[in-house]
């Protein structure tokens, strides 16, 4: 039986064969702390016996960019030694900036930060004053190099205080585990360092089953953990709370697989985006080596001038797709297919399939840990 913590992970190839390389992926460390143990509720046999506590869910915040206002950009801010020094392979950036695609959201940026106050507090202000979105990941357990929420106190003038709500669902959940009770002082102060908020921070709690909350800061910078489990689920439970484009805001897709060398459809390529750039269209050109070249095109769902028609009507995206497919001597592909002729198959999770197992569906990415 897998472990919630497993349930929604998105695991990368592994560079190694060992079973170590592969826990290091997933957190911290080959031997998971108290904190990540705790943070991710685990199945154990101490637990077996007792049901899990069921928590209330936040309501929607006040929109803080205005009436009628959505968030439009975003960034993210990764925070942690460990993806620097490659000791663990971040997946979270990336689940991120899939899930503003899905949502109508421009990603402008992903930065990799060290556990240091001063680059977290200049990177924090930074994003904050840039963009309508931001969330961190990382940095929050109950160990000495978790200093993002006191780095992230001192980035906004706040003083740290321990949240009541929050220490009172972390005891809920962690009372029947046979490591609660035999806590020496020094180890609860340091468990209770997972709950020690900036002042002014907003405290969103997201689902009913984890006991760890989103911390808000300014109303736009979301902290998050950095294990990935956490991240995916309380990102895709968040999202109702959060004021989010319409879907007639939100972008498409199409790509056309062709297996002539990039170089021959460069010209094309380039006259076709100078062309549908003013509709909106964005054109990429994303070689896979020794098989061919994969052409991206992103637009909304709004009317577009293809030269097959006249300048009085319009075509959609699926008519551009058609006319690229044509040119290049290629043809439409799915999302599942682009990942197959990746390799990246057995790796991937989409947020909308995140979502559908939060909801009690099921996933369409067969070989899904679940």
């Amino acid at each position: 039986m897998h472990s919630p913590s497993r349930f929604f992970s998105i695991r990368p190839p592994s560079l190694f064969a060992s079973a170590s390389a592969r826990l290091v992926t997933a957190g911290r460390g080959t031997r998971p702390s108290v904190s990540h143990r705790l943070l991710s509720q685990p199945v154990r046999s101490d637990m077996s016996n007792h049901p899990k506590p069921r928590f209330s869910v936040s309501p929607i915040p006040p929109n803080v960019l205005g009436p009628e206002r959505y968030i439009q950009t975003a960034a993210a801010l990764v925070i942690g030694d460990e993806i620097l020094n490659g000791k663990t392979h971040d997946t979270n950036s990336n689940y991120f900036a899939r899930w503003c695609f899905e949502h109508g959201v421009e990603c402008k940026r992903i930065e990799v930060i060290a556990d240091e106050e001063e680059q977290i507090i200049e990177a924090s202000r930074r994003m904050v004053q840039t963009y309508d979105l931001v969330v961190t990941t990382g940095g929050i357990g109950s160990t000495h190099d978790d200093i993002t929420y006191g780095s992230l106190a001192k980035a906004f003038e706040q003083a740290l205080v321990h949240h009541s709500e929050t220490l009172a669902r972390m005891t809920q959940m962690a009372k029947h585990r046979h490591w609660f009770s035999t806590q020496t002082p020094q180890q609860r102060a340091a468990t209770e360092r997972m709950a020690l908020f900036p002042n002014r921070a907003e405290v969103l709690f997201v689902a009913e089953d984890i006991w760890v909350p989103v911390v808000r800061l300014e109303g736009k910078l979301c902290i998050f953990p950095g294990i990935p489990s956490l991240f995916q689920k309380m990102l895709t439970a968040l999202t109702p709370l959060l004021p989010l484009p319409p879907i007639s805001e939100r972008p498409r897709r199409i790509q056309v697989f062709t297996e002539r060398p990039e170089s021959m459809i460069a010209p094309y390529l380039t006259k076709l985006q100078a062309r549908v750039k003013p509709h909106g269209v964005q054109v990429g050109s994303y070689p896979v080596l020794g098989q061919g070249v994969f052409v991206s095109l992103i637009g909304r769902e709004r009317p577009i001038t293809t030269t097959a028609v006249s300048n009085a009507d319009h075509g959609s995206l699926e008519d551009i797709a058609k006319e690229v497919g044509i040119a290049i001597e290629g043809y439409v592909v799915t999302e599942e297919e682009v990942l197959k002729r990746k390799g990246q198959c057995e790796t991937l999770q989409s947020p909308g399939e995140v979502a559908a197992s939060l909801a009690g569906g099921t996933s369409t990415n067969a070989k899904a840990k679940i």
